[in-house]
């Protein structure tokens, strides 16, 4: 049984995801040499909220791509029998970009190690920022969020658990708490 205590609703959720946009336009003077990579799999639905919020606000039309870091991760063999794969979908060309990788929880660094190799064999980009809604601490690599939704104190035995409208049929986040023999 896990205890749980919301984090963040969709009104606080999509506050963050604005703030992050205006953050990025703030920071990017060329627009037109950028673009947006999600994490799969809740990264791919916040880097395409993120997108369409800089579209509005400068009236760009920013490519918008997914990627899948599975086979690039230190532990995919110990932590799966069989890796679960997802697509990586980036029709567009990264070389020479800005790229915005957007992940939801930045925890250890390790999902996003696997990101920035997983970007270099697509090609290589001028600029990688990093866009996380949950800057949770912990790291394990020097990584650190460029954009953060949101900084949390948490354990490393507790979890940060996003919920999207797309998969889950709302918009939250969850601070989760593991109880001994979970």
């Amino acid at each position: 049984m896990k205890k749980v205590e919301l984090i963040m609703d969709s009104h606080s959720l999509d506050l963050a995801l604005t703030r992050m946009a205006h953050q990025i336009v703030e920071h990017n003077n060329d627009l037109a040499n950028m673009c947006i990579v999600g994490m799969q799999t809740r990264g791919v639905f916040l880097a395409r909220r993120i997108a369409q919020k800089i579209n509005q606000l400068e009236n760009v039309c920013l490519d918008c791509g997914i990627l899948d870091v599975t086979l690039y991760r230190d532990d995919y063999r110990n932590a799966f029998k069989q890796p679960k794969v997802k697509a990586t979908d980036i029709p567009f060309d990264i070389n020479k970009k800005d790229v915005i990788l957007v992940d939801d929880v930045l925890f250890t660094g390790r999902s996003v190690r696997a990101a920035l190799d997983a970007l270099m064999d697509v090609g290589r980009p001028r600029t990688i920022q990093l866009a996380a809604l949950i800057d949770r601490g912990h790291r394990e690599l020097p990584i650190r969020a460029d954009y953060a939704g949101k900084k949390i104190t948490t354990l490393a035995k507790q979890e940060v658990a996003l919920k999207v409208t797309e998969i889950d049929s709302e918009d939250s986040l969850w601070l989760m708490e593991v109880e001994e023999g979970d």
